[in-house]
């Protein structure tokens, strides 16, 4: 269903008013051009093993489908990333796929919580979810239940990534999901528990031409509180003043962070082992507001995506290890962090 006032082909912007709902926004949202569901996660097997992980569904839309009346015309093209991260033993392996709707082989639904993509799949009613994705001798099939409402991010309803209206998205995480389940590592299949964390976004826009990429972090702490930032980097090597985050308190409240209220420093890098690019690959994270200093440390350097087959887009996305202080005294989790841009400049070509 076209947005009010939306002619054929065209697609809803994100503007400031947006109401969120739930269940309902957990579903898709066809009216904008892009959305994902982003599932990452620590989870720990019954031996001790520690492993991260990452599902992430993506639904794109086609303009020039839904100019055309004919009915098996595609409108969305639907992509999948899968990832597992083996800690102890420094390995990390990915899948990817990409599918159109067509005879039920992929979809995400406007009236239920359900994205798909062959029996890759993301189901429930958002405060219970079902999570399986599998490939080549690895898997995940979990069971994720929220133990904190859904963070709203930015401000009036939108998370704005940049100047000019529209440069924005409707952007919420589920910061907490308690999750068991099975985890399949080289056919093995072991009983799993863990944190993961979930990002729901959509929109229409794509990033202004001096922005190159981002570095985005999503923290989980053991005193119940969690963080997420995201830095916007410009050209010139500086962040965008739209950079930002949210800390979430253990009682759900929330505070929102400004790019001021931060800072970000690189304490180390990584070069890739095929072609260019260099990564930052270990960073002190500081706001004064909330007493907060934290190290942030990669489980391992090579947790690289290379997605030729699906998204086009190189990118890192890898567990990680927090440890520091809040309001005097010690703090420590895990978490997630993205980088895209260093490799390549970050062109969106979903």
């Amino acid at each position: 269903m076209l947005a009010p006032g939306a002619e054929a082909g065209e697609f809803r912007q994100a503007q400031p008013g947006y109401a969120f709902s739930f269940p309902c926004d957990h579903y898709s949202h066809d009216d904008f051009r892009t959305e994902w569901w982003y599932y990452t996660g620590h989870l720990r097997a019954a031996g001790g093993q520690e492993y991260g992980y990452q599902v992430t569904f993506f639904r794109r839309g086609v303009a020039e489908a839904r100019a055309n009346p004919s009915r098996w015309a595609a409108e969305n093209v639907y992509l999948a990333h899968f990832a597992i991260s083996d800690i102890p033993r420094k390995d990390f392996r990915y899948f990817e796929r990409v599918s159109r709707a067509g005879l039920g082989q992929a979809g995400a639904s406007q009236r239920e919580f359900h994205v798909w993509i062959g029996d890759w799949e993301a189901t429930g009613d958002g405060t219970t979810q079902r999570l399986r994705a599998r490939g080549d001798g690895f898997a995940v099939d979990l069971s994720l239940t929220s133990q904190k409402p859904p963070v709203i991010h930015g401000e009036n309803g939108i998370s704005q990534k940049g100047e000019g209206r529209g440069r924005a998205s409707h952007y919420y995480s589920l910061t907490r999901l308690g999750t068991e389940g099975t985890l399949t590592v080289g056919g093995k299949v072991l009983s799993v528990s863990g944190l993961s964390w979930m990002d729901h976004e959509f929109g229409s826009t794509q990033l202004h031409p001096d922005q190159v990429g981002w570095d985005w972090f999503s923290l989980q702490f053991e005193d119940g509180t969690e963080l997420m930032l995201y830095i916007i980097r410009k050209a010139n090597g500086r962040p965008d003043p739209y950079s930002a985050g949210t800390f979430v308190e253990a009682d759900g409240r929330t505070i929102r962070l400004r790019q001021a209220d931060f800072t970000v420093e690189v304490l180390d890098r990584w070069k890739r082992p095929r072609g260019k690019g260099v990564y930052p690959m270990k960073w002190r994270l500081r706001v004064p507001t909330l007493g907060l200093d934290l190290l942030v440390t990669p489980a391992f350097p090579e947790q690289e995506l290379d997605t030729a087959k699906s998204t086009r887009v190189i990118y890192w996305e890898g567990a990680a290890f927090a440890e520091g202080t809040i309001r005097g005294r010690g703090l420590a989790g895990r978490g997630y962090v993205e980088m895209t841009g260093y490799a390549e400049l970050f062109r969106k070509k979903l």
